[in-house]
């Protein structure tokens, strides 16, 4: 027996083995099919491939901690929070409108109540976000807490040393959650941070020896929290490139959704900030209500938080969409980047444009991943033939991560609608029941719109063959991208 016939049989005997513990694992189908797939096609590479993203057999492990300290956080304010939604559910059904399925499922999944004393306000793009934050972050008296997933050194972040640094030095206290993984923040950066007296930590540093299971269940959230009373969340990250002015240097135009929330919702993204913020550091906080201080922001709209991780028992934002879907009477208009969906969301959007829901979608026209958006493409053709309009945007990259439904529904926030999104990161939107939020949403949507050129079903169908091949492909691994 020679050589290359000895590593051909030991790849496919390590292939049988893999294949065994894949399947005990009770994986999704689509994801174990896919490695199967890997494993005897390519049978090393195909291994290796598992174990530094798919491997997850120290995930329960790894979140025990997280697990234990969300428990008893929940345990404390989970019963209360229940019973207040229900109070304000019977206040505010006229403006629920048909949406109090989706509020109870989120109350009892994720124990975060309905909130109702709030003001909400749309901001698009970088040119918007980031004034807008800073303004907050200069009237912040007692402390500023931040957590994001791609933090990039630049103009932004020096703009945000400046004035971390000044509000240390008045003795307002500043908590900071990066990710390890997502961010690239310089050492001279960080040093400089903590000389000033921010408090900050990485979401799980990530070491070569971990790949594995570190770059997969990151923290993609971003939430900015000053004083328990203003909080920020949505797409945009900490970065230059999500500025648009100026556009010099064939930078490419970058469109985005931020939220600016003031009142009671923000008590809800202080508690999902405590919790990541207790499982990444020693330096525990007690969640005492000093930190969830009553204010009366003289605002009527209502809003609860959909979140879920790795550590969810459910994949909460997947069901909220879901519902949403389900429950539309009128329209559902959907902006994402990164369009890779599961079974569930597949059918929800076919059986709702069946219905005569008008169900629109705008995805990237170009994106900054090839085989995602392959794979992306491959679910097309059968959402067309369903009714579905799809929009290609055209004028930069697409970012937004939205769902407008009937009115008043508005979703807003982290999540893509992705499979990665759904069960690997950690995420948070937020559900706004507004009409004001809902109407300034749908006027984005429609002005993305004009900036778009949608699909036809045949001339989809007449896409070449090989391009139709290489998305097909693509979509065998769509569970790993």
């Amino acid at each position: 027996m020679n050589i290359t016939t000895i590593i051909l049989v030991t790849g496919y005997c390590l292939s049988i083995i893999m294949s065994v513990v894949v399947i005990s694992q009770n994986r999704n189908p689509s994801k174990t099919l896919a490695y199967l797939l890997m494993f005897f096609a390519i049978p090393y590479i195909g291994i290796l491939v598992y174990f530094v993203f798919g491997e997850n057999y120290r995930k329960n492990k790894l979140y025990k901690k997280k697990w234990l300290t969300d428990r008893a956080s929940a345990e404390r304010f989970g019963n209360y929070m229940v019973r207040l939604s229900e109070q304000m559910l019977r206040e505010h059904m006229d403006t629920i409108e048909g949406n109090a399925q989706l509020v109870r499922l989120l109350v009892n999944d994720s124990k975060l109540p309905l909130s109702v004393n709030n003001r909400v306000r749309v901001l698009h793009n970088g040119e918007e976000k980031f004034p807008a934050v800073f303004e907050a972050l200069e009237h912040a008296r007692d402390h500023i807490h931040i957590e994001y997933y791609i933090f990039e050194n630049g103009r932004i972040a020096e703009k945000l040393l400046e004035v971390l640094t000044r509000k240390c030095r008045e003795g307002v206290i500043v908590r900071f959650i990066y990710d390890d993984f997502g961010s690239t923040i310089g050492r001279a950066y960080l040093n400089d941070l903590r000389a000033a007296g921010v408090q900050i930590y990485p979401f799980f540093k990530v070491y070569f020896h971990l790949l594995a299971n570190r770059n997969n269940y990151r923290d993609h959230r971003k939430i900015i929290i000053v004083d328990g009373i203003i909080g920020f969340t949505g797409g945009i990250n900490i970065s230059d490139r999500y500025y648009n002015e100026p556009l010099a240097g064939g930078k490419t135009f970058w469109r985005d959704t931020h939220l600016r929330l003031e009142g009671d919702c923000v008590k809800l993204f202080q508690y999902l900030f405590f919790q990541n913020w207790n499982f990444c550091c020693d330096d525990k906080i007690d969640l005492t209500m000093n930190y969830f201080p009553d204010y009366n922001c003289k605002g009527n709209q209502l809003v609860q938080v959909a979140y879920s991780g790795p550590d969810s028992d459910r994949a909460s934002i997947m069901l909220s969409y879901f519902a949403a879907i389900n429950n539309s009477r009128e329209y559902v208009y959907i902006t994402t980047p990164y369009f890779i969906p599961n079974e569930s969301i597949l059918n929800a959007l076919k059986n709702a444009a069946l219905s005569k829901v008008d169900v629109r979608l705008i995805v990237p026209g170009v994106s900054d991943s090839k085989f995602v958006n392959a794979a992306a493409r491959s679910y097309y053709e059968e959402l067309l033939e369903a009714g579905v309009r799809i929009f290609l945007y055209r004028k930069g990259f697409i970012h937004s991560k939205t769902l407008i439904a009937d009115h008043s529904l508005s979703m807003v926030g982290t999540a893509n609608m992705d499979i990665r999104s759904f069960d690997l990161n950690f995420e948070v939107n937020a559900v706004v029941f507004d009409t004001g939020t809902h109407r300034d949403l749908k006027n984005a949507f429609m002005a993305d719109l004009k900036d778009s050129v949608e699909i036809g079903l045949e001339q989809w169908r007449s896409r070449p063959r090989l391009r139709k091949m290489f998305e097909s492909s693509c979509r065998l691994l769509s569970a790993l991208l």
